[in-house]
This record gives C-alpha cells, sequence and structure tokens, in this order.
C-alpha cells in the first residue's frame, strides 16, 4: 500500500470534500481517501500495482481542481 497527500487551491466549499471523495473511491485499487475542507489537503491510500499516484492526481484536476503539490 501506498498512501499520497495532494495539496489543492482552496477548496470553495463542503461538497468540493464529498465530490473529491466519492470520485477518487470509484478507482481501483483505492482504499482509503481523506479531504479535508479547510486546509485542502487529499490523504489517499492505494494498491500501487492496480493504480498510480499519477492517475489519482488527473482524477482531481479532471474535477476542477488544481494539485499545487503530490508526496507520496
Amino acid at each position: 500500500m501506498t498512501t499520497v497527500k495532494f495539496q489543492l487551491e482552496t477548496l470553495s466549499c463542503p461538497s468540493c470534500v464529498k465530490k473529491i471523495e466519492t470520485a477518487l473511491n470509484k478507482q481501483a485499487g483505492v482504499i482509503e481517501v481523506k479531504v479535508l475542507f479547510h486546509s485542502s489537503k487529499v490523504k489517499a491510500i492505494f494498491d500501487e500495482t492496480i493504480t498510480t499516484a499519477k492517475h489519482l492526481e488527473e482524477t482531481i484536476k479532471r474535477l476542477g481542481y488544481p494539485v499545487l503539490t503530490t508526496k507520496i
């Protein structure tokens, strides 16, 4: 298992949290996702044999949320 943390631009509303969590949890290989509204951080635990941090980052970007930094 691998843990990745993304720092996003400021999230504008609590529904953004649900939108990101739902989209990432639908990805194959994702085990757990936690989005913190006030700090605009995303933490995801995933199986690196099934998906990649880059794929998860691209999913977040497709939703319209710019990723400022990624830490594995």
